[in-house]
């Protein structure tokens, strides 16, 4: 899909499914395109926060977050930080706070609308903006998916892979036809792979025999140092550029950057 050089496109992370990978994800795949050179934003919208103290950020000492944002109508470029050791590398945190938006907003009108607002404000700055979402598919992701061009779904290489994967796409459909018509698919990313596990090759299989042209080629390994870099508020091209996750996100990044050059995914 192409987009505007003037204007960055916007990317959600979205799997109801927790541990998946996605603020994995969402914090080494903007590692790896900011340092292609890229502009890029991560917007926390998980209230767990992990993408925000993943990428160094302690959202209790910032004023404003993307919370404020939301309910008391900060404009998010005051509430966004840069991440140290990236020249073009920022992040709106939050923290747990965010979990009221969802009762907050419940009776608002175009309340499916807000981070789409919010995002107008800081767009131009930026290449990219990846979206962080919960594990849920509550309000704060259907903002989500309706602020975004694409979705990238990770899928965990296990049992219960493609568990739930029907239901995100019956939402991802509805919130295409309902508030957002050029919403698509931008990829299924396979995630925590065990080359050693038997099991792991079948769920791959199975998720390309299904999806074969919306999956990513670059596989995401299981990497103790992918899984270590976020206690220390790095991502994993600084806590480790040597390590299997490193190199997998890097070349993720390079597969993503392709992909914008070809025809749009599906939904």
């Amino acid at each position: 899909m192409a987009k505007s050089k003037n204007t960055a496109k916007v990317v959600s992370l979205a799997n109801q499914k927790g541990g998946v990978g996605k603020t994995t994800t969402a914090i080494n795949l903007a590692s790896s395109l900011a340092k292609m050179g890229k502009k890029v934003l991560v917007v926390d919208s998980d209230p767990q926060g992990n993408a925000s103290s993943g990428l160094g950020m302690v959202a209790k000492k910032k004023k404003d977050l993307l919370y404020h944002c939301y309910v008391d109508g900060v404009d998010a470029q005051k509430a966004i930080c840069s991440v140290d050791g990236f020249k073009s590398l920022h992040v709106l945190p939050t923290n747990i706070d965010l979990i009221g938006v969802e009762v907050e907003l419940m009776s608002a009108k175009k309340r499916e609308k807000y981070l789409a607002a919010l995002l107008q404000q800081v767009k131009k700055n930026y290449d990219f903006v990846l979206v962080d979402c919960p594990p849920s598919l509550g309000l704060l992701t259907i903002n989500a998916l309706t602020a975004s061009d694409s979705i990238i779904i990770p899928l965990q290489c296990e049992y219960f892979a493609l568990e739930g994967l029907s239901q995100l796409i019956r939402t991802i459909r509805l919130v295409k036809n309902t508030y957002n018509k050029g919403l698509y698919i931008e990829g299924l990313l396979l995630t925590m792979f065990d080359k050693r596990n038997n099991l792991t090759f079948h769920v791959a299989n199975e998720v390309k025999s299904h999806f074969t042209k919306l999956v990513f080629d670059t596989v995401i390994p299981r990497n103790v140092r992918l899984s270590e870099s976020p206690s220390y508020g790095k991502p994993i091209q600084q806590y480790d550029p040597s390590s299997s996750g490193a190199r997998s996100y890097d070349m993720l990044g390079k597969e993503f950057l392709k992909k914008q050059k070809n025809k749009k995914g599906e939904a």
